[in-house]
C-alpha cells in the first residue's frame, strides 16, 4: 500500500476544502458564516499557520484576501451563494486587476435552498466577471481542486472560484490528505496602472482581461481537470460536480464527459466528444449555463427539455427524468410517512420568542432579516411580515412606512445581521428621519449557522480575544436620539417601553434586547417553572409562545423540566400568577 492509501481519512467536503487550501499555501482565509459554506473557515483555523478570521460581510472579507493577494500572499475568501452578491463589488474590478498571489474565491450554492432564501447559480457569475471556476465534485476533489485553484489563479493572474452545492460541502469521502507546499508571499511591488482602476487605467486593464481569457481557454482544452471516460457510445452525458455521481450511479454505461473547469468550457474537447456518441445530454442543476454555452458554439444537446430547472437533482430524479422510471414507493419499512409533521421552531428557552410575542400582541408590523428570529414568522405569534436578505429589514421598515404612515412598523434584526449589513439602513432612517422602531436582538453570536463569533462577542476565529463592538454606543453614534437597551426576557418592562414609543410616534427608535442564545449560555444552577394546577384557568396564554417545553396534556397545562430553559417569559404572560420557579 502506498503512503498516499496509508493516509486516506473521511473528511467533510468543507473540511477537504480547507485542507486543500491549507495544503496549497494559503496565508490568510477570510469569510462570512453561510450554510452551506460555514465549516470551511472553522477547519481551515485550525491550522494555526494559516490567519483565519470572520468578516463583517462577504464584501469585507473579499476585500481582505484581495489585499493579501495583491501585495503577493496567497488567499481563501469563503461565502454561500447569497454571500457572493454581497460580495460582487470587488469581484468585478478584480477581474480587471488581476493579482500576484493566489486568490480563491470559495462559493457554496445550495439547491434546493435548504437553508437558504433563494436559488441561485453562482455560475453565472464567472463568466459575468470572467474569470474561472472549478467544480468538485467529492472531497477528494475538493482539496485537489482548491490546492490547484491557487496555482491556476497565479499562472493567469486572475482570482478563481471554486465552486461547490450543499451535496460536496456537507458530504462525507474518503480524502488522500498530502503535506503543506512551502510558500513565501511574492515580494511586493507597486503598480499603479495595474491595480488602481481609474478610468485610464481600467480602460487598458479591459484589454487585458479578454487576452487572459483567450489565453485561459486554450488552456482549459489541455487541463486535466476536465477528463471523457468513454464506454457506450449510444449516449454521452456532459455534466460536473456532484451531477457526475448520480450520473454514474444511473447511467453506469454512459459515456461521459466531467467538467471539472466550469467556466470557460473547452469546446473542442466537446466537440470530439459529442462526435464520437450518438445522443448528448447536460445535467446540470439550476440554470441551463453549460447547455446554453454549447448551443451557442452550435453543438446539439438536450438538457433542460429534460432535467428539472428547479430545486435539487437527486438520482430518483435522473431516473425520471433520463429513462422514465417513475419514482419508486416508499418501502414497507418506511415510517416517515407516518411521523407527526415537526415545522421549524425557535429552541426552548429562545431570548427571541417573548419579544415576538408583545409584537404580535401590539399588533406591529413587523420586517424580518435573516437570522433564527425569521421563525417569528411561524404560528403561533405569526409576527414577521417580510423578509428579503442580510439588513433588509431596516430599509423595508422605512418603505412600508412610506407607503402607509398611519402603520405602526417595526424592524428585526439580529447582532450579526446588524453588523452585516443593517448599519447603512439604520443611519438612512436617522438621516431621513423616518419614524420606525427597531429591535436589534442581541443573542451574542451568529447563531444560525452555527454559533459562529462576530465583532460584538470579543473573540476572533482563532480564539483570541479582542475588542467588543457596543452596539448602543454605536447606534446611539449613528444618530438614534431614543435608544433603550434591556434583557430580552424582561417582557413586561419591553411591553411598557414600546407602548411609550409608539404613542410618542417621533423618529427612529431602536431596542437592543439582549440575552445569550440558549445553545452557547453557560447553564447556571437555576429552578425550573412548574405549572400550579390549581391557579391555571387554561386561558392558553402561555401555549400562544409555541415554546416546546409548555405543553397541554389532556385539560391541563405542563412544562416539561427536561426542556425548560427558566427564561421566565412563560410566568411573565401568566394572568393568573399559576406559573411559578420550582421551589
Amino acid at each position: 500500500m502506498n503512503n498516499q492509501k496509508k493516509n486516506s481519512c473521511l473528511m467533510l467536503g468543507n473540511e477537504a476544502i480547507a485542507r486543500g487550501a491549507y495544503e496549497g499555501g494559503v496565508q490568510v482565509g477570510a469569510g462570512y458564516p453561510g450554510t452551506p459554506s460555514s465549516e470551511i473557515l472553522e477547519y481551515l483555523s485550525q491550522y494555526r499557520d494559516v490567519h483565519s478570521r470572520w468578516c463583517p460581510n462577504e464584501k469585507v472579507a473579499l476585500e481582505v484576501a484581495a489585499g493579501v493577494a495583491i501585495a503577493g500572499g496567497r488567499a481563501l475568501a469563503t461565502m454561500k451563494h447569497v454571500g457572493l452578491n454581497v460580495a460582487a463589488d470587488p469581484l468585478m474590478t478584480l477581474s480587471y486587476t488581476g493579482v500576484r498571489g493566489g486568490l480563491v474565491i470559495v462559493v457554496a450554492d445550495d439547491p434546493g435552498m435548504h437553508s437558504s432564501q433563494n436559488e441561485q447559480d453562482s455560475r453565472n457569475y464567472a463568466r459575468f466577471a470572467k474569470i474561472p471556476f472549478l467544480e468538485p465534485a467529492d472531497g477528494e476533489e475538493a482539496r485537489i481542486f482548491t490546492k490547484e485553484a491557487f496555482l491556476i489563479s497565479e499562472k493567469f493572474d486572475t482570482p478563481i472560484m471554486v465552486r461547490s452545492t450543499t451535496r460536496v460541502s456537507h458530504s462525507r469521502s474518503v480524502v488522500y490528505p498530502q503535506g503543506r507546499v512551502p510558500f513565501t508571499a511574492f515580494p511586493y511591488q507597486k503598480d499603479a496602472e495595474k491595480y488602481v482602476m481609474i478610468p485610464g487605467f481600467a480602460r487598458k486593464r479591459r484589454i487585458a482581461l479578454e487576452k487572459r481569457l483567450q489565453k485561459i481557454k486554450v488552456w482549459v482544452e489541455e487541463s486535466e481537470l476536465n477528463r471523457i471516460e468513454m464506454r457506450d457510445t449510444h449516449l454521452g452525458i456532459i455534466t460536473g460536480g456532484v451531477l457526475y455521481n448520480h450520473v454514474r450511479e444511473v447511467l453506469p454505461q454512459a459515456s461521459v464527459l466531467k467538467l471539472g473547469i466550469g467556466y470557460p468550457l473547452p469546446l473542442q474537447m466537446i466537440s470530439d466528444f459529442v462526435r464520437k456518441v450518438k445522443n448528448v445530454g447536460v445535467v446540470e442543476e439550476l440554470d441551463p449555463f453549460w447547455e446554453n454555452e454549447m448551443k451557442a458554439a452550435g453543438f446539439s444537446v438536450e438538457g433542460r427539455n429534460r432535467i428539472p430547472g428547479i430545486g435539487e437533482i437527486t438520482p430518483d430524479i435522473l431516473r425520471v427524468s433520463l429513462l422514465g422510471i417513475p419514482l419508486p414507493p416508499p418501502p414497507i419499512n418506511d415510517l416517515s410517512q407516518y411521523l407527526f409533521p415537526r415545522p421549524p421552531i425557535m429552541c426552548a428557552g429562545c431570548p427571541h420568542r417573548g419579544v415576538f410575542q408583545v409584537l404580535s400582541d401590539l399588533k406591529i408590523t413587523v420586517t424580518g432579516d435573516i437570522g433564527c428570529y425569521t421563525l417569528g414568522v411561524m404560528p403561533p405569534t405569526s409576527s414577521i411580515d417580510s423578509c428579503i436578505c442580510m439588513g433588509a429589514s431596516i430599509s423595508n421598515a422605512e418603505g412600508f412606512k412610506l407607503a402607509h404612515p398611519e402603520l405602526t412598523v417595526g424592524a428585526v434584526i439580529g447582532d450579526s445581521t446588524f453588523i452585516h449589513s443593517g448599519i447603512d439602513p439604520l443611519l438612512d432612517a436617522v438621516y431621513n428621519q423616518t419614524n420606525i422602531l427597531v429591535f436589534i436582538l442581541d443573542n451574542s453570536i451568529t447563531a444560525m449557522t452555527g454559533g459562529q463569533n462576530h465583532p460584538g462577542t470579543g473573540v476572533t476565529l482563532m480564539g483570541e480575544k479582542t475588542s467588543t463592538l457596543d452596539l448602543e454606543r454605536l447606534v446611539k453614534a449613528l444618530g438614534v436620539k431614543e435608544v433603550h437597551h434591556l434583557s430580552s426576557f424582561d417582557i413586561l418592562h419591553f411591553r411598557s417601553l414600546l407602548k411609550e414609543a409608539i404613542r410618542k410616534n417621533s423618529g427612529p427608535t431602536v431596542f437592543i434586547l439582549t440575552e445569550p442564545c440558549q445553545l452557547i449560555r453557560k447553564q447556571e444552577k437555576k429552578n425550573f417553572y412548574q405549572v400550579d394546577p390549581d391557579l391555571c384557568r387554561l386561558c392558553k396564554k402561555c401555549l400562544q409562545l409555541g415554546c416546546p417545553a409548555i405543553q397541554l396534556d389532556g385539560d391541563r397545562v405542563e412544562i416539561i423540566e427536561e426542556y425548560c430553559r427558566a427564561c421566565g417569559v412563560c410566568s411573565q404572560i401568566c394572568q393568573f400568577n399559576a406559573i411559578k420557579e420550582e421551589n
